[in-house]
């Protein structure tokens, strides 16, 4: 999970809690001298393009204090566009969902399993925040239905969590499936991710996005047009971390001049290329980002291009025996704990939750 210049702190286990993950951001934050460089508490209302001498690109950008109201105009040689994508809900339509009496949220609001005790709660969505969240929930509520169109099912579960198809509709008291069978419940979670959103570029600055797709980017990450913008991070399913890392470090040598960019017209045909590849694999085009096991060679062709070291290979052996240990027993993946030994080689011990 660290970046790899800067090894995570020690702790008591493998999976850690979110005050952990802070208390390592923060402490890369000092070592790395950074807070003299952020601005807090402030707001980026708008990012414009202006043209300037020689076909170069300036960006003016303008800011306001959120403490003092006070709004400025600045002025910047290129901008790495980090707002996430963790933080717009998407919410998919549901066929009567306006009928349904009970609770409805997305996973972005969900704390504390607490709050549905005893409830007939339904998890619409699989992945990592669905099937946590599920976990989480059978503890404490009546019953919990998985609702996901996934081509494995979950094993393992508890005996008060069900699995069922996706939402086909909803009613005053429940939901119906897509194979047409019903439940009626309490509460409803949506687990179904994020939309991108960039509401502070203007229109000149020629982003669009098709549902989870931003376009038109170089990598995934450099604007084809307007290459002194970049969108770190939108790549999903991977090592977050290890990602930013190289992708601030390639786009840093382009804007140094150490690595020279081809033409817009080369960057486009590269992207269609990804993006074809990924339709090949049988992918939707909501996964235009999605790595998995696409991220070690995108890992490893962003570290050649700059010269930086590749991670070492007990990285992604740790990365695919997780992934397993998940499919193979989700209740109680997390009770292992794993140390790595050396480039090649790591163990895993089962620890007390």
């Amino acid at each position: 999970m660290p970046f790899p210049d800067f090894p995570f702190h020690e702790t008591e286990t493998s999976f850690v809690h979110h005050t952990e993950v802070l208390k390592y951001l923060k402490g890369y934050a000092e070592h790395r001298d950074l807070y003299k460089h952020i601005r807090l508490r402030t707001v980026v209302n708008k990012v414009t393009p202006v043209p300037v001498d020689g076909g170069r690109t300036s960006w003016s950008v303008s800011i306001q204090d959120l403490e003092t109201k006070k709004r400025e105009e600045l002025e910047f040689d290129a901008v790495m566009v980090c707002n996430g994508h963790y933080c717009a809900p998407y919410i998919p339509e549901i066929e009567g969902i306006d009928e349904f009496r009970g609770s409805i949220q997305h996973s972005k609001a969900y704390r504390s399993p607490e709050a549905f005790r005893n409830l007939r709660v339904v998890v619409l969505g699989a992945a990592s925040s669905g099937a946590d969240i599920g976990m989480e929930l059978s503890e404490v509520a009546g019953e919990v239905y998985i609702s996901h169109n996934l081509p494995e099912p979950l094993l393992y579960l508890p005996s008060n969590v069900k699995q069922v198809p996706g939402i086909k509709s909803a009613s005053r008291e429940g939901f119906t499936f897509h194979d047409d069978s019903t439940a009626e419940a309490d509460a409803l979670i949506y687990c179904t991710g994020y939309r991108f959103e960039f509401p502070f570029l203007t229109p000149e600055c020629k982003v669009r996005t098709e549902g989870r797709r931003v376009m038109p980017l170089y990598k995934h990450l450099i604007h084809t047009e307007l290459p002194s913008i970049c969108f770190v991070g939108l790549p999903f399913k991977v090592l977050p971390f290890p990602l930013f890392h190289f992708q601030i470090q390639y786009f840093m040598r382009t804007l140094d001049g150490s690595i020279k960019l081809p033409s817009k017209e080369e960057m486009d045909e590269e992207a269609d290329r990804d993006f074809q590849k990924r339709l090949a694999l049988d992918m939707p085009p909501s996964c235009a980002h999605e790595m998995g096991s696409l991220q070690w060679d995108y890992f490893a062709e962003l570290a050649d291009c700059i010269g930086l070291k590749r991670l070492p290979p007990v990285v992604r052996m740790v990365y695919d025996f997780v992934a397993d240990r998940r499919k193979e027993d989700l209740v109680h993946y997390k009770t292992e704990s794993y140390t790595v030994l050396d480039h090649g080689h790591f163990e895993n011990k089962h620890v007390s939750p």
